[in-house]
């Protein structure tokens, strides 16, 4: 039987605002945020992919309870109805587009907790049918400002199959081993940077996990690193300009690529080695020549 067509994925670059109070940027970001969706729709897509924060991801400095100081943030300071309502017309947009979207935004918990760092995962109803929180989080970010969330996320759309990545979580390889063992087929991962780092750790999750990445960052960090698609191979087949703009990269992604080193690593990974050892051989010896 023929493979299925592949489906085409878009990573958006998109400039993302830092301060959570200032209500006028947090509707512009919503507005970049659904010509993009447009565009990919425009050009074939069935799923777009957007950074870390999309709507806003607070500053650090701004959120800061001690002016001049970083340290405890206060969640007062953001305009969360602003960020609801975004978020409701990015949904009713993706229903009326029949795109699949996953946006970051911060998602308010109970007070007194802080709230999680996460993406949203919209289907092409525009309905929220999961939500991936950061995990692996900064000392920052962990000391002063979220909530780490606790599992892995992955969900399917015509048969491939996606699990999700934020922040500086690149930076922890036992995470995308973790998808490659739940067999996705690519990885959304949404960050803010920095990115000559994070894509190049991207390009060998990619290639060691024979898988595919949608690396999703904002425009203020696409000069080091810009938004694009990883193919399994660990190269970008598309790409967006290192340019301080909003942008879009699409690829196709193969539900059925299988190269031969995935299905061997996860040989490999068994008990292949134990029972091939030759621990009984007295050349095994370590102290002589």
């Amino acid at each position: 039987m023929p493979n299925p067509d592949p489906i085409r994925v878009a990573a958006a670059q998109l400039d993302t605002p830092g301060d959570p109070g200032a209500a006028a940027a947090l509707h512009r970001a919503g507005r970049d945020i659904r010509q993009l969706m447009s565009r990919a729709h425009e050009q074939g897509a069935l799923l777009i992919h957007f950074c870390e924060g999309a709507i806003c991801a607070p500053h650090k400095r701004v959120m800061s309870s001690s002016p001049g100081t970083v340290a405890e943030a206060d969640w007062t300071r953001f305009d969360w109805d602003v960020q609801q309502g975004e978020l409701r017309a990015i949904a009713g947009h993706a229903a009326s587009l029949k795109l699949w979207t996953v946006v970051g935004a911060v998602h308010r918990l109970t007070a007194p907790h802080r709230p999680h760092n996460s993406l949203y995962v919209i289907d092409d109803h525009g309905r929220v049918i999961t939500r991936y929180d950061e995990r692996m989080l900064s000392n920052t970010k962990v000391s002063y400002m979220y909530t780490p969330g606790t599992s892995p996320v992955t969900f399917d759309v015509d048969g491939v199959r996606f699990g999700c990545a934020l922040g500086m979580e690149s930076a922890y390889p036992e995470l995308f081993l973790d998808y490659e063992r739940a067999g996705v087929h690519c990885v959304l991962l949404s960050t803010l940077g920095p990115g000559a780092s994070f894509a190049l750790q991207a390009q060998g999750h990619a290639s060691s996990n024979s898988y595919w990445i949608s690396y999703a960052t904002c425009a203020a960090d696409a000069h080091a690193a810009p938004s694009g698609i990883i193919g399994p191979d660990g190269t970008w087949p598309a790409r967006c300009a290192p340019a301080d703009a909003t942008a879009l990269a699409l690829a196709g992604i193969d539900r059925e690529h299988e190269s031969l080193a995935r299905p061997w690593r996860r040989t490999a990974r068994g008990d292949l080695y134990a029972t091939a050892a030759a621990n009984q051989d007295p050349r095994t010896s370590r102290d002589s020549f």
